[in-house]
């Protein structure tokens, strides 16, 4: 048995004599009160309910069976490729485009690699988050730095309207897949 397939459902054979012999008396039952017609009913419905213990019994080691809790790293949904491209985009265009799109995605990356591969929250363990990582790309998924967009303004500073430097995509992105 793998670890990660749950083990099946035991089945006794005694309950299962018993339910049997329940089955059987009911039909004897059903015979003596109301005839053909409702032995021929209860045999219906206790196939049915035969079919549907045996589909549930056989489906018990189901990976995906929801008897389990879901475990979630990220809390939204897994962007589109379309989406990756506009944000790629807009970051090359502007430093504000980099904080507004491209920036979340990043952190959302970095956090579920840090802990997948080297067990640290980017959130709760910035220094070591920022020991591996690296300086010189830290700053740029810092989640303790505060965005560089303002928050109200139609318009942002003229600072924010200079592209991001040349290679600090690139850089990061392969950062990201060393780790």
């Amino acid at each position: 048995m793998s670890a990660r397939r749950a083990p099946r459902l035991p089945v006794v054979p005694e309950a299962l004599a018993v339910l049997a012999i329940a089955a059987i008396g009911a039909e004897v039952l059903l015979a003596l009160v109301g005839g053909l017609p409702a032995v021929a009913t209860g045999a219906a419905v206790l196939a049915v309910a035969a079919l549907l213990a045996a589909r549930y019994v056989d489906g018990a080691d189901a990976v995906d069976g929801d008897y389990r809790r879901k475990v979630r790293l990220v809390g939204s949904r897994e962007p589109t490729l379309r989406y990756w491209d506009a944000a790629i985009e807009d970051a090359h265009g502007s430093l504000s485009g980099y904080e507004l799109h491209l920036r979340p995605l990043l952190q959302r990356l970095y956090a579920v690699r840090l802990a997948e591969r080297h067990g640290v929250s980017l959130h709760a363990e910035p220094a070591r988050a920022a020991a591996i990582v690296g300086p010189e790309l830290w700053p740029w998924i810092d989640p303790a730095r505060r965005r560089l967009t303002p928050e109200f303004s139609r318009e942002p500073a003229p600072a924010l309207r200079q592209s991001v430097p040349k290679g600090v995509v690139t850089a990061l992105v392969d950062r990201l897949e060393q780790l």
